[in-house]
């Protein structure tokens, strides 16, 4: 039996899968909602697989104190472990050397024989001091290793990576901030009505850049602050140079923000530019783990990411102590990008 409700159900079936047909198309033109959805994860799953691919066992430096006895013998001994690679330094060096992570762990060889001294808290301490185990203790015989456990601040995750998140949040707020608030004047025709005005280019782009650098003292300021009065998160070097740093990267991804930002026409495709822009830099610039991870040949690529320079930069200053003039090569290759990213916006920038 044919109902009257029969062409009504046919024709709302017809309409709902025109409509889902529809959202289909909606999300399709999107471009941020497609790498957010597909891209990113691809390439965030082929950044780690390269990180953390398997390869050969990592060799564990370890020093051997100058006034051991017998130094030199107990180096050529611990040599003959392909895994081992064997430093002799001064006693004077010792606290130093475990305390900036230099070496998995120190051997001092007195007369009532050898002792290790290592921070347990440290992955690579404790797998050296197996392999230094099984270097000096032949299965006929046993050697008491005795042990001087250290516990040293800067050695920890929580101070590996939050330079890192320092970093990041530099880049971030400065790409983001000022990409978007450029690109949503042009797409609400607010940059048109400036082009009357006395102001430069320059200016306009500046005025961001110079937000961005009395936001950046509020940000790096809570958040170093929070790590270092709450974990304990050392800050050896001075800060000065600290200041410098920060300072410098604010103004490096600034640029990098303007750069976008000057011909972009529309949110979306703003976004879809700073996602391909700071994508290879989450992944590759040793924000959560070493960049040291990917393979040599990538390296170079990866040390002149201004993120990578900035992020070892707060790493050398907050952990090991490194100020001033030290610190040239990663301040050199931020400011290199400030200069090419601000003049090349500087000259593409479009008010319209």
């Amino acid at each position: 039996m044919i109902t009257d409700d029969a062409p009504r159900d046919v024709e709302t079936h017809s309409s709902m899968l025109e409509l889902v047909r529809v959202r289909f198309l909606e999300f399709l033109r999107e471009p941020e909602a497609v790498f957010w959805t597909f891209i990113f994860p691809i390439l965030l799953a082929g950044g780690l697989g390269i990180a953390f691919r398997s390869r050969p066992a990592d060799v564990s430096k370890i020093a051997i104190a100058e006034s051991s006895v017998q130094a030199d013998s107990l180096r050529l001994v611990l040599a003959r472990d392909s895994l081992l690679d064997v430093s002799i330094v001064p006693d004077s060096s010792i606290d130093d050397a475990i305390r900036l992570g230099r070496f998995a762990l120190v051997l001092s060889n007195s007369e009532g024989g050898p002792t290790i001294i290592l921070d347990e808290a440290r992955e690579e301490a404790r797998s050296a001091r197996l392999l230094v185990q099984r270097a000096l203790q032949p299965t006929e015989t046993r050697i008491v290793l005795e042990e001087r456990r250290v516990s040293e601040r800067g050695s920890r995750y929580i101070d590996f990576v939050l330079p890192g998140l320092l970093g990041m949040n530099l880049m971030g707020s400065s790409i983001w901030g000022i990409g978007f608030s450029i690109v949503d004047s042009r797409r609400k025709k607010l940059l048109k009505r400036l082009v009357a005005t006395p102001m430069s280019r320059s200016q306009y782009l500046m005025s961001f850049v110079l937000m961005r650098l009395c936001l950046m003292i509020v940000e790096i300021g809570v958040i170093a602050g929070f790590g270092v009065k709450v974990f304990g998160v050392p800050m050896r070097g001075s800060w000065l140079s600290f200041a410098v740093i920060a300072l410098s990267g604010t103004l490096c991804f600034g640029a990098l923000g303007l750069l976008i930002a000057s011909r972009a026409k529309t949110v979306e495709a703003a976004s879809g530019m700073m996602n391909i822009v700071m994508l290879p830099m989450w992944v590759a610039s040793g924000v959560f783990f070493a960049a040291t991870n990917f393979p040599d040949t990538v390296q170079p690529f990866i040390q002149a990411l201004p993120l990578t320079a900035t992020v070892d930069a707060l790493r050398l200053n907050m952990l090991q102590g490194v100020n001033g003039m030290a610190l040239l090569p990663e301040l050199g290759i931020m400011w290199a990008w400030m200069v090419v990213a601000f003049f090349t916006a500087l000259r593409l920038f479009r008010w319209k």
